[in-house]
C-alpha cells in the first residue's frame, strides 16, 4: 500500500481526478490523506467532499471546512463574497455530508511513521503530546452535544496567544486558530492573522511557525500556506499546499519516500 497526502483541494475536483490518474490510484491498494480545506473558492466543492467521504480518505479539518460547518449549523454567519459553498448547502444529502465532516479530527498522528498531519501546523510552544491532547479536546467538542455553541463563537482573532489558564470558548477558539489558521508567530506563540504571503512577509518580531526549534523530531505535514509553494527549508516540515485554486498545482506526497507528484492547475 502507498499512502499519499494531498494538499488543499478547495473545490478543485477536476484537478484531483487528474492527480489520482497520475498516481494510478487504486482504492484497494492506496490510501489518501487530505490536509484540510477540501472546500471553498474552487468550483466543485460538493464533488471533493463527496469523493473524500465515499473513498474513506483520512481527513483533517481546515479553516474553510470549519467555515462551511459554521454556516450550516449556526445560521448566523453570512457567507463571504469568495465563498463557493451554495452547491453543498443546497445538496439533498447535505445533512449526511455535514455530520460526516463534523466528526473529522484536526490532527492525525501516525506513531509508526512518527508523523503528524494537520492543516496549518503545530506551534513550537506545544509538544506533540500536548498538541494531540488539545486536538482531542477540540474533536470531543465537535462530536459532542454542544457543537452549535462552538460554531457560533468560533470566529475571532482573540485570544492571540495560548495560555493554560484559558477556558471555554476562548480556549477552543485559540486551539482552533493554531491548528487551522497559523502562519507567523512570535517566540511566545502569539499569532499574526494579517500576513499571508511567503517567508519574507513576516511582520516585525514574527517568524514562520516552523522556524522555531522543537524538542522532538516528529515530522509535521501541513497545508494552508499556498505562498510557500511547498517549501519550508526544513525536512521535518512538509508543506503540501501549492496553490491549486490560485492557478498553481495540486500536490501529492508519498509519506514514506517524500516523493512529490504534481498536477498543474
Amino acid at each position: 500500500m502507498t499512502t499519499y497526502v494531498i494538499g488543499d483541494l478547495q473545490g478543485c475536483y477536476e484537478r484531483l481526478t487528474c492527480l489520482l490518474e497520475t498516481l494510478r490510484y487504486s482504492p484497494s491498494r492506496d490510501e489518501i490523506w487530505l490536509a484540510g480545506d477540501l472546500v471553498n473558492r474552487g468550483p466543485e466543492s460538493l464533488a471533493c467532499l463527496t469523493w473524500a467521504r465515499e473513498h474513506a480518505a483520512r481527513v483533517v479539518l481546515g479553516n474553510h471546512d470549519l467555515h462551511l460547518l459554521a454556516l450550516y449549523y449556526s445560521f448566523n454567519e453570512p457567507q463571504k463574497s469568495s465563498d463557493t459553498l451554495e452547491e453543498i448547502l443546497g445538496a439533498p444529502n447535505v445533512n449526511e455530508l455535514m455530520e460526516w465532516l463534523r466528526v473529522q479530527p484536526v490532527l492525525h498522528y501516525d506513531s509508526v511513521r512518527e508523523l503528524c498531519l494537520v492543516h496549518a501546523g503545530i506551534p513550537h510552544i506545544w509538544s506533540v503530546a500536548r498538541a494531540r491532547e488539545l486536538a482531542s479536546e477540540l474533536h470531543a467538542c465537535l462530536k459532542g452535544d454542544d457543537y452549535h455553541s462552538f460554531f457560533s463563537g468560533m470566529y475571532g482573532n482573540r485570544p492571540a496567544c495560548w495560555s493554560e489558564e484559558l477556558q471555554g470558548q476562548e480556549r477552543l477558539r485559540v486551539v482552533t486558530n493554531y491548528f487551522t489558521r497559523m502562519r507567523f508567530v512570535t517566540e511566545d506563540g502569539t499569532l499574526d492573522f494579517a500576513a499571508k504571503e511567503g517567508l519574507d512577509a513576516a511582520p516585525p518580531g514574527f517568524a514562520p511557525w516552523f522556524h522555531y526549534a522543537r524538542n522532538d523530531h516528529t515530522r509535521i505535514v501541513f497545508g494552508h500556506w499556498a505562498a510557500l509553494q511547498g517549501q519550508t527549508g526544513n525536512d521535518q516540515f512538509w508543506a503540501t499546499d501549492t496553490g491549486c485554486v490560485w492557478g498553481g498545482a495540486l500536490t501529492a506526497i508519498d509519506v514514506d519516500t517524500g516523493e512529490r507528484i504534481h498536477c498543474e492547475c
